[in-house]
């Protein structure tokens, strides 16, 4: 499929062929993820709901299950977006028996104020609170968190180990940390189908919908395909101080979600 050519005053892309080699080693990569889901943001719903086939809310569920929320728990989702999974989570809290607002967290301001009208049309006075900020420097405090959760916004920090320490700074003994997160399916026959349509037709599809000229749509099955494994990211889990490290796929092993134990 044919793709325009930018306008000539257009700015560089945030991702071109040459930063995809490797996303993970560029020295700017926060910044240019950043410029990326700010361009994105205004269809990041829609591109999702379409290229997941709606599984992508599905596998927000399943977190939320798998997160076994008890009443009065403190819950954060880190990189949060436009609030689905923080919402989820709310709505998972509530039929716990209740809890303090969720805290969703995101570095891409633009996403924000999407997730706060989400939370102000639902029909429970403040289900969540969302605040700007990094990853890497939670505004949280130490031990403040009995459930963390991120999904598909690992692979995108620029230190995922320095991240993995931080979420250990901020979660209870005994706390439960949640990685939600696509991996590449076992099965030849699910692994040649996903690369073709994550790899080849997915990105061009993506970039249409969206009109984005920042490359985002190369750079996320990219950043899927050059991240770690799911074993080295239980083992780099393991290494942060999470006990009890687990791992449950979904949907033909598409997507799993990581889960750990804070060590007390």
């Amino acid at each position: 499929m044919p793709t325009a050519s930018p306008p000539p005053d257009a700015p560089p892309p945030a991702w071109d062929a040459g930063r995809l080699n490797d996303p993970h080693a560029q020295a700017d990569k926060a910044a240019r993820v950043e410029e990326m889901f700010t361009a994105i943001a205004p269809s990041y719903d829609l591109n999702n709901r379409v290229h997941s086939f709606g599984r992508d809310q599905a596998w927000r569920r399943a977190t939320v299950r798998l997160a076994g929320l008890r009443k009065g728990d403190r819950v954060a989702d880190v990189a949060c977006g436009t609030g689905d999974l923080t919402l989820a989570f709310a709505d998972g809290l509530a039929a716990a028996g209740g809890g303090p607002p969720v805290i969703g967290v995101d570095f891409t301001y633009a996403m924000l104020p999407i997730a706060q009208r989400k939370a102000s049309g639902t029909r429970r006075d403040d289900p969540a609170r969302f605040v700007h900020g990094d990853a890497l420097a939670l505004p949280l405090s130490d031990a403040s968190v009995d459930v963390l959760s991120i999904a598909f916004g690992i692979r995108n920090v620029s230190d995922p180990a320095a991240a993995l320490a931080e979420f250990a700074r901020v979660l209870r003994p005994g706390g439960r940390l949640l990685i939600l997160e696509f991996t590449v399916p076992r099965n030849p026959v699910m692994r040649l189908g996903y690369r073709f349509y994550c790899g080849w037709l997915m990105p061009r599809t993506a970039t249409l919908i969206s009109g984005d000229r920042s490359g985002a749509y190369r750079y996320l099955p990219r950043s899927v395909s050059t991240f770690a494994s799911a074993a080295d990211l239980r083992g780099m889990m393991t290494r942060a101080g999470f006990g009890e490290v687990a791992s449950s796929r979904l949907t033909f092993g598409i997507a799993a979600c990581h889960i750990g134990v804070r060590a007390g």
